[in-house]
């Protein structure tokens, strides 16, 4: 019976959003108008810009722009997006004007388009960059568009967050709001296609193969056919066998002039330089509110790094804003922010931060509706408790950072190792056998890996595993966290992967959830406990462990130190659970493989991939360990 009260609720339930939808879209067909125009930018090129207006004249109405190179279709002014199936709903009852560009050379847009254009603070006349030509296109709205406030504000996700924030460096009056949300920010140190140095090559190279790198010499209306096709199975098994990078260029054929571009900068050099807006910062003049999720595949790094500089760089007095929620890219935007993969968050997260932020910033700076006076410095959701915390600043001031120590016998604990020998632990690293990423078989890349299970990394041999006794008493964990290794290698290269990791107890179970196989579908709900949750994962690689600029090769058989720093972390590792470090050399097909070999991998053959005994070494004197964010 309760099974089938719960059944009718559920349908219950779906038949009231579907009525709510239908309304909605009723509602804004009758209350908005669609407008499609060119605007000319400073030389000569026209951007394709698509107007959505409420029909209400009596009073004036703010501007919310975004700058997308994905399209700001539905093209035709007789077609509306679907502003009802979103949050976007919110704004068209504000009375907002919406406003989605095409940027340069993308889709309907003219002229050529550029990859994380640098922004060049020296340019004059018709010198253009990504944030002259928001400057351009703001110039146009606020002068040609009826019944507008004077006032725009910017927000994106993903790459139309970095082109809220090249609009923030504009420097145009009338904007005054900018929420740049998981935006593209550094693509060496850690966002989408390499992450400290290591290639991320099924993110990068599934992007641009997939469409988005092949080029619209016309502005075009329909996504260019798809050159490459793959057998679209089994990730791992397909990128294993197309084997080294210079396979996959040749499939790339000449088309992707990114990826030769990618390619032809191993090394963090000044034209990856030239694409980091953080050094451009200082003196910014919106209101921003930087926002991303603890759990986001593609642009962790940039939320974080980019709330930090906007910090670093103007006065304390200027309204910079962080909010990081349990999300996978972009989840803060959709209707559900309970969960992730297999991990709850026992509250809609994304529906709250809609309600009570995002739009509570946007309604002060452009209606002057509200107040944000009591909205925290950073708004922080925290994992394992399941709360959202506030803090006048981040990291918070109470952070303490505590070194955990590897031990011998794969134990890990507060207190440095008394043993004085050499003692370490080895594994064999086989570029033939790379470890996976996630234990699921598909080909597309999972959003879910980031709080994934990591057991099956765990039953590996070429995967040490390090964990603490079942902790007494909560344990809070607020910052960037840092591994320090003392490694020797049997190489010259070699990649670190360093994960932190939630052990659940072996009874544990969500709360109304049936216990595993005692249901009737096949296996029943998957088994929680012993999970090992992953909190934070990244790799690291070896060779630019003294600079990212100049790379160095190990000396085989020789103590060095390899230690870097991974994303923020904000989780609670709750009593009865168990702290686990996991290391390993490989994250397949995740990021590419090192050939173990201080060789280019770019131009690295099959016979270049090589064995490689990892020594991790946990003694007295080269005592590895993680350093953590602890807080009270």
């Amino acid at each position: 019976m309760k099974h089938i009260i719960t059944g009718v609720l559920g349908l219950l339930l779906t038949i009231s959003a579907a009525a709510r939808s239908a309304a909605d879209s009723v509602w804004v067909h009758a209350s908005y108008s669609k407008k499609e125009t060119y605007i000319r930018m400073r030389d000569g090129v026209r951007l394709f810009t698509t107007i959505y207006s409420p029909k209400d004249n009596t009073g004036k109405h703010p501007i919310l722009l975004s700058r997308t190179p994905y399209s700001s279709a539905p093209y035709g002014e007789a077609l509306m997006p679907a502003l009802w199936n979103s949050y976007w709903i919110t704004y068209a009852r504000e009375g907002y004007i919406i406003v989605v560009q095409d940027v340069r050379g993308r889709w309907m847009s003219e002229g050529q388009f550029a990859d994380i254009r640098p922004f060049n603070p020296a340019k004059q006349g018709t010198d253009i960059d990504e944030a002259s030509d928001t400057y351009d296109t703001i110039d146009w709205l606020v002068h040609q568009v009826p019944h507008n406030n004077g006032r725009v504000g910017m927000c994106g996700i993903s790459y139309p967050g970095f082109y809220a924030t090249m609009g923030a460096l504009s420097g145009h009056p009338a904007l005054k709001a900018v929420s740049p949300q998981a935006p593209v920010t550094d693509w060496f140190h850690g966002d989408d296609f390499h992450h400290n140095g290591a290639f991320f090559l099924m993110d990068c190279f599934g992007f641009y193969t997939k469409g988005f790198g092949y080029p619209h010499p016309q502005p075009v209306c329909q996504p260019p056919v798809q050159a490459l096709k793959l057998p679209a199975a089994d990730n791992y098994n397909t990128f294993l066998k197309i084997g080294t990078i210079r396979n996959f260029t040749r499939l790339t054929g000449d088309s992707l002039a990114f990826w030769k571009e990618i390619i032809a900068h191993a090394n963090y050099d000044d034209w990856w330089k030239a694409r980091d807006p953080r050094r451009h910062v200082a003196g910014i003049k919106p209101a921003m509110l930087v926002v991303g999720g603890l759990f986001d595949a593609e642009d962790c790094y940039g939320a974080w790094n980019l709330y930090k500089s906007l910090e670093q760089q103007n006065p304390a007095t200027h309204f910079n804003k962080l909010v990081m929620g349990p999300w996978y890219h972009g989840q803060w935007a959709a209707t559900d922010g309970s969960r992730l993969g297999h991990i709850r968050f026992d509250t809609n997260t994304a529906t709250w931060y809609q309600e009570n932020i995002e739009t509570r910033f946007f309604n002060h700076y452009l209606k002057d509706k509200g107040d944000v006076n009591d909205l925290a410095e950073a708004t922080v959701f925290f994992t394992g408790e399941n709360k959202w915390r506030e803090y006048p600043r981040w990291p918070a001031a109470a952070v303490q950072y505590r070194k955990l120590y590897l031990q011998p016998g794969g134990r890990l604990n507060w207190q440095p190792p008394v043993a004085n020998g050499h003692e370490y632990t080895e594994y064999i690293s086989d570029p033939a056998h790379p470890v996976p990423y996630t234990a699921d078989v598909h080909y597309i890349r999972t959003r879910d890996y980031m709080t994934d299970d990591q057991r099956f990394a765990a039953r590996r041999a070429d995967v040490l595993s390090f964990q603490t006794d079942t902790l007494t008493q909560d344990l809070t964990l607020g910052g960037p966290v840092t591994a320090a290794l003392h490694v020797s290698i049997s190489g010259t290269d070699a990649d670190f992967v360093v994960k932190l990791i939630d052990v659940f107890p072996d009874n544990f179970c969500y709360t109304g959830a049936p216990p595993p196989n005692k249901t009737r579908d096949a296996g029943g709900p998957y088994p929680m406990g012993g999970y090992q949750m992953l909190i934070r994962g990244d790799i690291f690689r070896g060779r630019y462990r003294r600079s990212f600029s100049h790379p160095e090769a190990f000396v085989p058989g020789k103590l060095d130190t390899v230690q870097f720093q991974l994303p923020d972390v904000a989780h609670t590792f709750r009593k009865g659970h168990r702290i686990m470090i996991q290391i390993q050399s490989s994250w397949f097909p995740l990021a590419d493989r090192n050939p173990q070999q201080f060789v280019n991998i770019y131009e690295a053959t099959e016979n270049d991939f090589k064995k490689a005994a990892i020594s991790i070494y946990h003694n007295a004197v080269n005592s590895s360990g993680i350093i953590l964010p602890v807080l009270p």
